[in-house]
């Protein structure tokens, strides 16, 4: 099992976290800092010794891997024939955008919310809704009756779903996804579903795809998942699209087939699958305890933040409105001061100015560096009367 206080060295390896800015401590882009379950790296590494690495195809191990997977973590029954590949979850945004959408078509998105969806939206000619989250005493909601009326707009073809939510954390409930659920079928909306971090719940919590409650909503919905964030797999390039309806499912295969699948990636998933469940328990629980040692610490040290109740993912959604500093002078600060790299709450879109977003997927000690250098750029923003003030601690 995976010893997840080991530090282990990235720089130097072209990684794009430890990689793209050297002088800072980077807890910003979303994969983990542990290594992979011993099966992964095992089937990565005895197909490397064949040599050959040539177009793949898909065994029935994948399909077998996937539908068993998900009938046993998230009790959704689903036949092999819905699985689509793709090499990612946001190239299956693009895709589905591209594909079920029209130039100046909208599609709504609820923000603050991972920001890869504004560009799926902008970038391919069409135009953003946002149906922003409602932000009320800690804790994020849907704001169902600003969705309706969003809905009815005739010229709204689409709604991107994060779920569970990047960055705010939620995760989101039946009765939640019911009713968003019925108002897309009420307007003819389709709904993209972004579930990459289903398998990352905190205890207590459970992930209900959106496409398991109806067969309604199943005929109605594309649902992007992928091993990547669960076993921190992202540079293998493997992802998959599941789609009930047989002719959405063919438009989108058919607008997807210019993408193979990665010979080590096709391993790596059937290897997380079948053999990295009792490795992803230690990580949540490890995760979980990082979560506590970050809130310990902010409420000890860093009493003007506010670390929003995390009920998924492995991100932490940091409430800075009370720090006292402009959120573009904290950013600054947190970068040039701190020398720590966060996801900064505005690139999130309308709701993110005065958040920042950190990832506790590390090691606990160099979460705790990371927490010991943003407390000295808040301190310094405080009151001199206010206990956490530098002058104040003994």
């Amino acid at each position: 099992m995976c010893d997840f206080d080991i530090v282990v060295p990235r720089r130097g390896t072209n990684s794009l976290k430890w990689d793209s800015r050297t002088d800072l401590l980077p807890l910003w882009v979303a994969d983990m800092d542990f290594r992979a379950p011993k099966p992964v790296i095992d089937a990565v590494i005895d197909r490397a010794r064949h040599g050959v690495y040539g177009y793949t195809i898909f065994p029935d191990s994948y399909f077998a891997a996937i539908t068993n997977w998900l009938a046993r973590r998230h009790s959704w029954t689903i036949q092999r024939d819905w699985i689509t590949f793709s090499p990612g979850v946001v190239p299956a945004l693009n895709i589905a955008v591209q594909t079920f959408t029209q130039p100046g078509d909208k599609v709504i998105v609820q923000p603050p919310v991972y920001y890869p969806f504004f560009a799926a939206i902008e970038e391919n000619g069409r135009r953003c809704v946002t149906n922003n989250l409602v932000y009320r005493d800690g804790y994020y909601s849907m704001d169902f009756e600003d969705l309706e009326e969003q809905a009815h707009d005739p010229r709204v073809k689409l709604l991107i779903l994060c779920s569970p939510h990047n960055p705010v954390g939620r995760v989101w409930s039946r009765k939640e996804l019911e009713r968003l659920g019925q108002i897309c079928l009420d307007n003819d909306i389709m709904i993209v579903s972004d579930e990459i971090h289903c398998d990352i719940v905190c205890r207590g919590k459970k992930h209900v795809p959106i496409a398991s409650l109806s067969e309604a909503l199943a005929a109605n919905s594309i649902t992007c998942m992928s091993p990547s964030k669960t076993f921190n797999l992202a540079g293998l390039q493997t992802a998959y699209a599941i789609i009930p309806d047989a002719k959405t499912r063919d438009c989108f295969a058919a607008a997807n087939k210019v993408h193979r699948a990665n010979v080590f990636g096709l391993e790596a998933l059937i290897a997380a699958y079948d053999g990295g469940e009792a490795w992803l328990e230690s990580m949540l629980d490890y995760v979980e305890g990082n979560l506590q040692f970050l809130r310990d610490f902010v409420a000890k040290r860093m009493p003007k933040v506010r670390v929003v109740p995390l009920e998924g993912t492995y991100l932490a959604w940091l409430d800075c409105a009370q720090v006292g500093l402009d959120p573009g002078e904290l950013d600054r600060l947190i970068l040039e001061k701190a020398r720590v790299w966060l996801d900064d709450g505005p690139i999130f879109g309308p709701g993110g100015a005065g958040f920042q977003r950190i990832n506790l997927a590390c090691p606990r000690s160099i979460l705790e560096k990371a927490l010991e250098r943003l407390e000295e750029v808040v301190r310094v923003s405080l009151p001199a009367t206010c206990p956490a003030h530098p002058r104040n601690i003994s």
